[in-house]
């Protein structure tokens, strides 16, 4: 059976972000909290297109602004017009085989096959608003360049990069396919991503959080583009184990949730994957002690998992808005760099970076549910335009700022 939507009573029940615990909570020496056993997912019986993030009534919303020149998506619509990404002289750099070590070292291929994939998104979505072929056109070009070639993805870095292009592929993919719809090659696109992509990614990862949300936002994708219903579940499974072992609420108990696999059954294990931290409040991310930069990775996947969820039509925010809610408000306040760190975080000093992550989850969760997010609408609202990471992040205040669709 579906999900039924997120009524007024389960929006009420979460609390207004912002107004996160100042007060530490120690981890006890308890034994580690394992994860649930995840409960069956749910494909919908027939798949949305477009419906890999945004969906034709968001996009409809998007051009009508732009159309009349409203704020801010008129300047976020001149930002990825502008933008190198958007070039119509942009060549694509296919490769049969793209390389990538650890932190992309080396690197055969490997920003040239993401930002290719970023380019065709900007392509479609620009199409999209102006109706200028010329875009729709161009963002074909890099698809069937990067189908007609790529045979393999290698070194150790291969999961993770084949999620990031993978998270990219199919949002522009959707846009052409089901609202332009001129495009012969389509369905070896599909058959690459099927026989290229999804093998490298399909079971998961055990290594930080980020990665495998990464994953879990790119299998989900394939899966709308691919018809595919067992596809999109194993997304869904594996996103229902792993998004409670990377954002932690106190009502989990005295130690962060784990996936199982993973085999951290001491509170020793466990503080050591979360990178040495060791109290732990609402809202702290596995990765939060690393960095804001991939804690941001990890954050923006659990909200794009969501929004594709909802487009689909089966509403997860019941299940993981809490933990969305607080994930964003807990980084943004740290991030905005307002306050003094406290000794119990990360040490007394944040390595921030957060990225233009958070304009999804915050329409989400504040435009469409009304919960008051103060941290989080300060720091998205001063960063507008929001731009891209150059990975799989791209163009979001122009899809979904205010976008109530």
């Amino acid at each position: 059976m579906r999900k039924k939507p997120l009524v007024l009573v389960a929006a009420c029940a979460l609390l207004a972000a912002g107004a996160l615990s100042n007060q530490a909570v120690a981890a006890s020496s308890a034994e580690p909290q394992q994860s649930a056993v995840p409960a069956p997912a749910d494909a919908p019986a027939v798949f949305t297109h477009p419906g890999v993030g945004v969906s034709r009534a968001q996009l409809d919303f998007v051009r009508a602004k732009v159309q009349a020149g409203a704020q801010p998506w008129t300047n976020a619509f001149n930002q990825a017009k502008n933008s190198a990404y958007a070039s119509l002289s942009r060549t694509p750099k296919p490769r049969a085989v793209v390389e990538c070590g650890s932190y992309s070292n080396p690197n055969y291929g490997c920003t040239d096959e993401r930002e290719d994939a970023i380019a065709a998104y900007t392509d479609a979505l620009l199409w999209y608003i102006t109706r200028d072929d010329r875009y729709a056109q161009k963002a074909i070009q890099l698809m069937d360049a990067w189908s007609a070639t790529i045979r393999d993805h290698t070194n150790s870095n291969a999961p993770l990069q084949t999620a990031w292009s993978a998270s990219s592929w199919p949002k522009a993919a959707e846009i052409i396919k089901h609202a332009y719809g001129n495009w012969p090659n389509a369905g070896r696109f599909a058959t690459m991503l099927r026989n290229v992509y999804l093998p490298e990614i399909i079971n998961g990862s055990n290594s930080n959080g980020n990665w495998e949300l990464s994953m879990t936002e790119a299998i989900q994708g394939i899966g709308v583009f691919l018809d595919d219903k067992t596809v999109y579940d194993k997304a869904i499974s594996l996103y229902r184990v792993r998004v409670p072992a990377f954002v932690y609420l106190e009502s989990d108990g005295p130690l962060p949730k784990t996936k199982p696999s993973q085999n951290l059954n001491t509170r020793e294990k466990i503080i050591a994957y979360w990178q040495g931290q060791d109290t732990f409040v609402n809202g702290l991310a596995q990765e939060t002690y690393r960095d804001f930069t991939h804690t941001g990775y990890g954050i923006s996947s659990i909200s794009h998992v969501l929004e594709t969820s909802r487009i689909q039509g089966i509403d997860l925010y019941p299940e993981f808005g809490e933990r969305l809610r607080h994930a964003l408000g807990f980084q943004s306040r740290w991030e905005r760099n307002l306050e003094p760190v406290p000794s119990w975080l990360c040490d007394g000093s944040v390595h921030r970076g957060l990225g233009p992550i958070t304009e999804v989850g915050y329409n989400a969760l504040h435009t469409r549910l009304g919960i008051a997010m103060t941290n989080t609408q300060a720091l998205t609202e001063s960063r507008r335009p929001a731009g891209s990471n150059n990975l799989f992040v791209a163009w979001e205040t122009l899809t979904h700022a205010e976008n109530p669709s």
